[in-house]
Formats: C-alpha cells, structure tokens, sequence
C-alpha cells in the first residue's frame, strides 16, 4: 500500500514528525514508508478497529487495546492492507515493549511505527495535525483555483494551446508541452535544449514526445523519482491528445496531477473549439480541392487568387503527394466513431510537418487519404529525397500507436493547370507500390516503369491469359521445381542474360546454370537469341508479382 499513499493529499508522516505536538517522537520500525501520507487521524480503543480503520490514517493508541489484541503481528500486516499511514503508541502505561516480530513485520512492510512521548496529549495531535492537513488542502484547491482562473482568462482572450503551454510553466514550475495522442508536440513552453535533446523525452526526430514510455496521471507517481506526469485530453469519448509536465530538478507531486487535469480540461475545450471552425473550413478546403484536382476549378489565374486566399500557394511548381493509411492485417474493422478520429489525426501529422517546411502547401485530409501539393522549386538532391524526409517525419519512430501508410509521389506539375495529372499519377504509384512492396511502402511515379502500363490493364483474366501463354508450366504454382526454376528465369533476365553473374547471385556453379538455362529454353522458347520472347517474359514475370496471380 506505500505507493498508493502518495496519490493522497495531505502531508507524509515524515513531515508530521516535525510538528511541535509529536516532539519526541521515536521511530520504533517501519521507516522506510515515512513518506506515506496522512489524511485522517483516529484513536484505536477497542483491539477489532479494523472495520473502522480508513486508507491513510495516523492510528493513535496508548496500548491499552493491544493487551487483548492476540496476533499483533496479523494485526500489523492488517492495518498495512488497509492503507494506514502510520501507528502511533504511547509505550509504559499498558504495553511496554512491542515484540521483536511486530518490529520485523513493520519493517517488512513500510509501515511507521511510532512511539510517542509521554508528554504528548492526543488533543493537540489531533488539533495540530487536522489544522495543517486542511491548510495544505486548502492550499492546494486555491493553486488549483488561480490555474484555472488563468487558463478560463486564456480562452476568453481567443488563445489556443499555444497560450496555454506560455502559462503553464509558471503555474507549475517545469516544462510542459501539449501533443498529439502519439506524441506529436502541438505547443510547448519552458523547454530547454537540454530536455529537447533528451532521448529518454523525445524520438530522434525530435518532433514526438515518446509518450508510451511514461504512466499517465497520478500512477506515475509510482514510480522511485517521477520527473514527468502526463494526462489525456479528452472530450466526450475522444482521446486528443497529452498534457506533459516535465519537473526541473524535482519529483512530480499529487498536485501537479490534479493541476494538470485542470489544464487538461481547458486544452479539451479548446481543441474543441478548433475543430469545430477546422471542420467547416476543412469541408470547404476540401471541396475546393476535389474540384481543383479533377479540373472544374476554372482557369488558372482565378484558381491562383481563390488558393491565395486559402492559404495556399500554388503559383509555383508542385509535387503531388497521397497518402493513404494501412489496414492492419488481423485488426477488426472499426466502428465508424473510431475510423473518423484516426483518419483526423493522420491529417494532423500530416499538416503539422509539411507546413513547418513549407507554409503555402496544401494539406486536405480524406476519409481514405491525405493529399499533399508541395513547393518542389529550391533545394538541392531532388524532389523524391525531400519528400521522403516529410514522409519520414510523419512516421516518426512508429511509437505511440501509429498506423503504417502507403504514400505516392507525382512528377512534378509545372502550372495549375497540370495539378489533376499529378494527383492521379500520385494515386497510381501509390497503388502500385502498395501491390508491389506492401503496407508502408513510397513509390514515386516516375520509378513504377512497365507496372505503369500494367497497373492500368483492368482485365484480370486477360492477364492471366497472357501469364500462362508466356509461362507456361512455370505459371503454375505448388512445384518447388517449377518455383526455383521461374526465380532463375527471372535472375537471368533482369541481368541481360549474365550467366556468370547470375550464378552469383543465385549461388549455383556455372555450369548447373547452363544446364538449367537449357531446360528453361526446351520448356518457353529460345528466349537467349529472341528479344522479342525475352521481352514478353519479363513482362509477364512483372505481370504475376505485381497481380501475384501465381496461386
């Protein structure tokens, strides 16, 4: 029960024995709890107190009740399961000694054992200890009171998150930030280098809070030293996000957990508040950009000015980006209350990075993706390798619960006019590289090559068709031989027909491949001196990964 105590407001039984009315108290075992926490005090008079023994008590007693008491050991471990503070026995009159056993047991369990003078009087115990207990309440309810005059003060003047974090620190003496379910710092304020660049605090990215790695409210007062304490800000059902404290130089008490839920409360209203506006402007964004990206937005120069107004800049030359979340293999669908807010947070990352790089993109979430038009004049290295530094940062470390995507690059769109082009070449590489190489892949549209083409044949039973006129045998699966000899195949012809090379690659002595290549000939044909077979091979090797019509 030691740890559960300091979740309790009041003052530790070290700080009680400081006080004018337990002078001379002596610690007779059990001192490894002093820092247990007093909230109530009562008198033991009868030896069956338990039933009226309460979770973080200061039991009186001048040891009369203990002479009846039979197991005083039993009757520690007791009290200990309870949640009692401490015992305090005045020793001489009815009880001399406690035993040896009652000592060990005490000590085993962290429960004080206190032995009071024989001055004190149990009235101003009672009187000193009550008055200090209600002054520290006091105290901590009026804190609470000016946190939350402070932050109402906030949200009356129009602030957002931002204004929030600017005022925390003071309130609470430490760092504090505001992110995202998953980590992604929102707002933060009286935050050093030091802390930023702390790995037990942040990713190597530096944009997320690793906030699986700490217990939320006051469990994490559990722990030996807590240096950080985080709640959920939550609206109705829905999870939006962390407010984290992180202490200077001291541990985390029960107040700064309910003063955080305090902030907590207010930053709920305020993202509240945010998405209420975001969701009109958003619906309005969005609608805008389906119409721009399918072509009935108007001419260029009208499009340029109405984008301006939005916020968004593209007089420019743009990239293309879509993004699309993964299902997760063996996941349950989700409710249709869950799909949204996961499909909101996605969207958020995606704004939060892109816009820090680039103030005049265009980010629009999607029930099914996040489209992205992004500046690609400037900066050395190309395209692709920008991108894919965005498209790093939104992954993060994959801590917290994020959910892998799949995302598409386009070419670059040199005029407005060319954006519902480089839309659809972003959708189709990311299609493609879905099929390609699985959840979680990037695939710009300029490297698909022939899946391009292939991508775009509807007709399944045409390409299997094709596949198994080709083929042939090696169309068929189930045959280890027949497997080992399609990979060979394959080897052999992305390496221009290389034979020492691809005995190489595929460990086999030279002439074991020769032989093999002259079996591979009597089954499709002399594909080693026709270009025209050899060609119609790789597309239909091509053909059955992309499609994996193999089985």
């Amino acid at each position: 029960m030691h740890s559960a105590s300091t979740l309790a407001r009041g003052l530790s039984v070290a700080d009680a024995l400081s006080l004018s009315s337990l002078a001379g108290t002596e610690v007779l075992a059990g001192a490894t709890g002093l820092d247990r926490v007093i909230q109530r005090l009562n008198v033991m008079e009868v030896p069956d107190i338990l039933p009226w023994v309460k979770p973080h008590e200061l039991l009186l007693t001048t040891g009369y009740p203990l002479q009846s008491a039979g197991d005083l050991a039993g009757l520690v471990r007791d009290l200990d399961e309870r949640g009692l503070a401490a015992v305090a026995i005045k020793l001489g009159r009815y009880v001399d000694t406690l035993p040896d056993e009652v000592l060990r047991t005490a000590d085993s369990l962290g429960l004080p054992l206190l032995r009071l003078s024989g001055a004190v009087a149990f009235d101003d115990v009672l009187n000193q200890l009550l008055t200090d207990i209600i002054n520290r309440q006091a105290a901590t309810l009026a804190r609470a009171e000016e946190v939350h005059r402070v932050l109402v003060d906030v949200i009356l003047a129009g602030g957002g998150l931002a204004a929030i974090a600017e005022k925390l620190p003071e309130l609470l003496d430490g760092s504090v930030m505001v992110t995202t379910p998953d980590g992604r710092v929102l707002a933060r304020s009286g935050m050093d280098e030091e802390v930023l660049a702390d790995p037990r605090f942040f990713d190597p990215s530096g944009g997320r809070f690793q906030v699986e790695h700490f217990k939320h409210g006051a469990r994490a007062l559990d722990d030996e030293d807590p240096r950080v304490v985080q709640v959920p800000v939550l609206a109705g059902s829905l999870d939006h996000g962390r407010v984290v404290l992180i202490t200077r130089g001291r541990s985390a008490e029960a107040a700064d957990v309910h003063l955080l839920e305090r902030a907590a409360a207010t930053a709920a209203l305020v993202i509240t508040r945010d998405l209420a506006v975001s969701a009109v402007e958003g619906k309005y964004q969005g609608d805008f950009l389906r119409d721009l990206l399918a072509g009935n937005a108007g001419g260029d120069e009208h499009v340029i000015r109405h984008c301006a107004s939005l916020g968004w800049d593209i007089d420019r030359p743009l990239v293309a980006v879509v993004a699309e979340l993964d299902g997760e293999a063996g996941a349950p669908v989700p409710a249709a209350g869950e799909l949204r807010p996961a499909h909101e947070r996605f969207a958020g990352a995606w704004s939060m990075v892109v816009r820090e790089r680039d103030p005049g993109a265009v980010v629009v979430g999607y029930s099914q993706e996040v489209v992205v038009l992004l500046g690609a004049d400037g900066g050395g290295g190309g395209v692709g390798p920008r991108v894919r530094s965005v498209i790093a940062q939104v992954a993060g470390d994959g801590g917290g619960g994020r959910r892998p995507f799949t995302t598409g690059i386009s070419r670059v769109a040199a005029a407005p006019g060319e954006l519902p082009r480089a839309y659809e070449q972003a959708r189709q590489a990311a299609r493609v590289g879905r099929r390609m190489n699985g959840p979680g892949s990037v695939a710009e549209f300029d490297d698909l090559g022939v899946y391009r083409l292939l991508s775009q044949i509807p007709d399944t039973a045409e390409l299997r068709s094709f596949i198994a006129e080709t083929l042939g045998e090696l169309a068929e699966t189930g045959s280890p031989e027949k497997d080992d000899l399609r990979t060979t195949l394959e080897t052999l012809l992305d390496n221009n027909l290389n034979v020492a090379e691809t005995a190489r690659l595929l460990h086999f002595h030279y002439n074991t491949l020769r032989y093999r290549i002259g079996k591979l000939e009597r089954m499709l044909g002399p594909f080693s001196t026709d270009p025209h077979l050899r060609l119609n091979l790789l597309v239909a090797l091509r053909a059955v990964r992309m499609h994996d019509l193999r089985g």
